[in-house]
């Protein structure tokens, strides 16, 4: 293959058809198709989902996937909100189990198995000291652990053991070694929240489900009873308007519901009290092992996580109440300062504000419990409400039980709207994508079985292997890719979610973005116009990932 040269678009093309996925009805991710679908139809749907994240998702492919007509509505891009911000783990909770959670902690390890099992290609196994300073740290979370692992069962991932000092040092070798004992080894799962959510989308699309992304619901529609039995949106990319007639309309909008829920009653009392956590992402020297280390038990009874995640070093989380939950959340002064404390007293080179790489916020969706309460000792688990106008929603939850909360939601979407009872079937429903040795895929892994569909593009153009940046192995192949496939529409769409390179570098994505802006407007049918707003879009958003 050639390299070297600088990308010119071609001024004439015709593109080639967007690759089939392997679904029973061949089905694809093309947004034009999507659109004209949910026009189209003038029966009504069986569920209409409002919300694109994870809960969402994982409602339209289990709806789906039980035979139901399934439409899916995401005001910007699938993934924007929380479910692109998470700790990027697969796990049962440590604290709930400190917590005497125990039903909790049993259903999101199973959670967690069947996660690997059926997404392996961006689901994995991932090692995690406790490192012990004290006489009788290692006894107490060692004995923790252990019951940790136990209530696993047969989805149990590897044992929990004790380390000795030297050990300790061999798995994570950056470790602040004064007073440093040994340790305990235990292990839980790691994930791309991102990459893991287009391929839900797709899998909910090869169900049957119609799926669309920059597709706001605008209103709530009623039958002569009062009762709930549609919704009203707006194609935010158009300005176009329509409407979509549902047996039942599901509300998994996380900490965004109470929003939905007011267009049906705006009266109706809050669910959700929204609490922050931030991230912080560093170079590999921080943590160049292949081993996570964990703080049990942070100033504000957190545990923090210092993870390796695509050749970087990812720490987090903070939790901190807030009163409203912004599409773009930007992480405090404080929290930075608390990120960057608690990190400096467990590493031998104390992290500072200068090697900060990327910073992200999140917002949980936890449901309310009262003023005054302490975030960190609420439950994760998720609710499901049913409004006197026949609106269902759910929320709360965590990422690792997204499944578990999709199957209980449409048992009852299904009562509730009195469809034909049927059985969920996506215990073992493989997420598109799903391969078991992802990584001979090497940059590419985490696309599992496309990766040689998204390697053959750039076979075809030696500009579509080059890398987008020297210090990421993001090449213009995946960006073509997003667009034929996966329903990206914007440099961001790109940047932070089909590719991590806003989350993993900043400054870094920063400068990907005019060559990606061309590659998309390629693909898009765009003119220069959009190009240089798409850049200077992205370049407003990308600075708040940025510590000055």
């Amino acid at each position: 293959m050639r390299g070297g040269e600088r990308y010119r678009p071609p001024a004439l093309r015709v593109k080639p058809k967007p690759v089939q996925f392997l679904g029973d009805e061949g089905e694809r991710m093309n947004r034009d198709e999507m659109l004209g679908r949910a026009l189209a139809r003038r029966e009504p749907w069986d569920v209409a989902v409002v919300g694109g994240g994870a809960t969402g998702a994982g409602v339209a492919i289990d709806a789906a996937a039980r035979g139901y007509a399934v439409l899916l509505f995401e005001r910007h891009d699938f993934g924007k909100g929380t479910s692109s911000r998470s700790t990027k783990l697969v796990h049962g909770g440590v604290r709930y189990l400190a917590q005497g959670d125990i039903r909790l902690v049993r259903e999101a390890l199973r959670e967690r198995g069947l996660m690997r099992q059926n997404a392996p290609h961006v689901v994995h196994e991932l090692a995690f000291v406790v490192p012990s300073y004290s006489r009788w740290t290692t006894a107490y979370y060692g004995l923790g652990l252990w019951a940790y692992n136990l209530l696993s069962g047969r989805l149990k991932f590897g044992s929990t053991r004790r380390l000795s000092r030297a050990e300790t040092l061999a798995r994570v070798s950056t470790l602040n070694t004064n007073n440093l004992r040994g340790g305990v080894i235990y292990y839980d799962g790691q994930f791309d929240d991102a990459r893991l959510l287009v391929n839900m989308t797709t899998t909910a699309a090869e169900q049957g489900a119609t799926v669309l992304n920059y597709a706001r619901v605008t209103g709530l529609t009623r039958d002569a009873g009062g009762r709930v039995n549609g919704v009203a949106f707006r194609d935010e990319e158009t300005g176009g308007e329509g409407h979509a007639a549902a047996r039942v309309v599901v509300n998994a909008t996380g900490v965004f519901c109470d929003d939905v829920r007011h267009l049906s009653d705006p009266g109706a009392p809050g669910m959700v009290s929204p609490s922050q956590g931030i991230h912080l992402v560093f170079d590999r020297s921080f943590l160049p092992g292949d081993t996570a280390f964990v703080v049990p038990r942070t100033p504000d009874g957190r545990v923090m996580f210092a993870i390796p995640w695509h050749g970087h070093a990812l720490v987090g989380t903070t939790d901190v109440a807030v009163r409203a939950a912004p599409l773009e959340p930007v992480p405090t002064e404080q929290e930075v300062a608390f990120v960057l404390d608690t990190a400096g007293r467990y590493l031998q080179k104390p992290p500072t504000r200068a090697d900060v790489l990327s910073a992200f916020a999140g917002i949980r969706p936890l449901v309310s419990a009262g003023a005054g309460k302490n975030t960190a000792a609420l439950s994760r688990d998720h609710t499901i409400r049913v409004d006197p106008s026949g609106l269902l929603t759910i929320t709360g939850g965590k990422w690792t039980t997204y499944r578990n909360m999709a199957e209980d939601c449409v048992n009852r979407a299904a009562e509730l709207g009195k469809l034909e009872p049927r059985p969920c079937v996506t215990r073992t429903l493989r997420i598109h994508g799903a391969h078991d040795d992802a990584g001979r895929f090497g940059p590419l892994a985490v696309y599992g079985s496309d990766a040689p569909l998204v390697a053959g593009l750039a076979d075809t153009d030696a500009e579509l292997a080059r890398p987008l940046h020297a210090d990421l192995p993001y090449i213009g192949a995946e960006v073509v890719w997003a667009a034929r496939n996966e329903m990206a529409r914007s440099v961001e769409d790109v940047l932070a979610r089909r590719t991590r390179a806003l989350f993993l570098n900043a400054r870094a994505a920063l400068a990907m973005a005019p060559r990606v802006a061309e590659l998309l407007a390629v693909e898009l049918g765009r003119d220069a116009a959009w190009r240089a707003a798409q850049v200077k879009a992205f370049g407003e958003l990308a600075v708040g990932y940025v510590l000055a």
